[in-house]
């Protein structure tokens, strides 16, 4: 619906649009030698008032004689309010949008259009540390809740005019803004066209975190591995954008979006490159160890127990059978079990406030391993497979990675638990072909697994082993192929 010429007509349409919403300020006043008739609607709480009270209340009232009648409305845009933003509008949907976005609308009589100023002011909380994604060495800061301020965060890392930013609107009820980054000179444009086209053409009702976007990005969503990746840190988002890739940073919410991926970088930590090449490289290698583990490490133990116990050492085989001999449970049974009652321990340790979960956490691993031992309900070693299994999860940098691993770890112990050490590898390989199976935007999930020979075998210098920093000349995949050469390079 168009903005109407008569302001009567306007006001009306906008009571009856925002009736029964208490949050809602309308003003209605003249300016003006021929009291020109203004009217002003803006979200209360939502709004910064000095910057309504300053840059336009004040200047409208201490500098409208010096205003013609004619034409105000511009004069007002033009000369007297002092915002960073201000523009036209002339539909009534862009005025609802604007208010309920934080911004102060403009109406006068006989004008078809409105002015639309810059006035947000939510409540936020100050950049505090990364959570999830904590360092030794390195920034500490972290994304927060405010898009604007995410935004600046990163630009304050990347000095580049290549640096572009294209903002939209997700959610026909939510209208939640988009920030989509990428460096210009750098992105593939393939890439960016079909990130683009999935975002213009996402339909749904809300957009209430980037857990939203990531869902709906996923062209395999049945996969339980992540096909995108989420991070709070803004100089990890800064690398990925330098890498070629597109960054999108959501309203609403302190992690920020990171396509295309492969498998490696999930194994990837800021830190990793703070730090020296040589115990990076180590700790890295380790996490992919990790990884092996957490998925194997139980089916491994009921295939060895139960079908393969000639593979064990004969003393440990005997000590195993020893404290086995009172248990009321199978070995698939006291694994399960032992699985299941870490996932509610972690899953306490997450819910409870931070002075009580480090607490559970003792408890929990302690006491009642330690109580569940002593009265013959598991074995010691299911005990250990299970706190070493868990232990693997945490090495790793990526939450979403660590939920895959969870979950497929139940299928290693299904396969083990039926068919031996043969159900183990034929359940590892599934698991293998099925990340073999993945593309992120025409990339392969496994590269530089395979396919590394496409972009000259430079890839496997940051995988398992990061080389030194004046050897990584050129960039990932990611990145087009006539940008790969770092500045700065030999």
């Amino acid at each position: 619906m168009q903005i109407s010429k008569d302001l009567a007509e306007n006001i009306v349409a906008i009571k009856e649009s925002f009736r029964d919403c208490g949050d809602i300020v309308m003003r209605e006043f003249v300016v003006g030698s021929g009291k020109s008739r203004l009217f002003m609607v803006y979200t209360d709480n939502m709004i910064d008032g000095d910057t309504i009270q300053n840059f336009i209340m004040t200047n409208l009232m201490s500098r409208y004689k010096e205003c013609n009648d004619s034409g105000l409305l511009e004069v007002l845009m033009e000369d007297i309010i002092a915002v960073r933003e201000i523009s036209k509008i002339t539909d009534l949907q862009q005025v609802y949008d604007a208010v309920l976005l934080g911004d102060t609308v403009l109406f006068m009589d006989g004008n078809a259009f409105a002015l639309q100023a810059s006035t947000k002011g939510f409540p936020s909380r100050g950049v505090n540390q990364a959570q999830t994604e904590v360092v030794v060495q390195g920034p500490k800061d972290a994304f927060l809740e405010v898009m604007a301020i995410n935004i600046v965060l990163i630009r304050r890392r990347i000095r580049d005019t290549k640096l572009k930013l294209k903002r939209k609107k997700i959610g026909a009820r939510s209208k939640t803004d988009v920030a989509l980054m990428y460096m210009e000179d750098l992105v593939r444009p393939k890439t960016l066209k079909m990130i683009e086209k999935q975002l213009d053409t996402m339909s749904l009702d809300a957009v209430l975190d980037s857990g939203y976007i990531e869902q709906l990005l996923e062209k395999r969503w049945l996969s339980p591995f992540p096909q995108l990746q989420m991070t709070e840190r803004p100089d990890k988002a800064s690398s990925a954008l330098l890498e070629g890739r597109v960054v999108l940073v959501i309203d609403n919410t302190p992690f920020v979006v990171m396509l295309p991926v492969t498998l490696n970088v999930f194994f990837q930590a800021a830190e990793d490159y703070y730090d020296r090449w040589e115990i990076m490289s180590f700790i890295r290698a380790i996490r992919y160890v990790a990884a092996f583990v957490a998925i194997a490490l139980p089916g491994l133990y009921i295939a060895l127990s139960v079908y393969h116990p000639e593979l064990i050492p004969t003393a440990l085989a005997l000590k195993i059978a020893t404290t086995r001999q009172n248990i009321p449970f199978s070995v698939v049974g006291e694994v399960v079990i032992m699985e299941l009652a870490f996932e509610l321990l972690r899953e306490a340790g997450i819910r409870l406030p931070s002075p009580v979960s480090s607490t559970i956490g003792i408890v929990g691993g302690i006491i009642i391993g330690s109580a569940a031992v002593e009265a013959g309900i598991v074995s010691p070693a299911v005990v250990i497979v299970s706190a070493l299994t868990g232990i693997c999860t945490f090495v790793i940098p990526n939450v979403s990675l660590v939920s895959g691993l969870r979950l497929c770890k139940y299928l290693t112990i299904f396969f083990a638990a039926i068919f031996g050490l043969f159900g183990l590898w034929v359940s590892l390989l599934f698991i293998l072909a099925h990340l073999c199976s993945l593309t992120s935007y025409g990339i392969p999930f496994m590269y530089p697994f395979c396919s590394a020979s496409v972009n000259d075998d430079v890839d496997w210098e940051d995988t398992i082993f990061r080389m030194p920093l004046q050897k990584m000349k050129r960039r990932p995949i990611f990145t087009r192929p006539s940008a790969r050469g770092r500045k700065g390079g030999d």
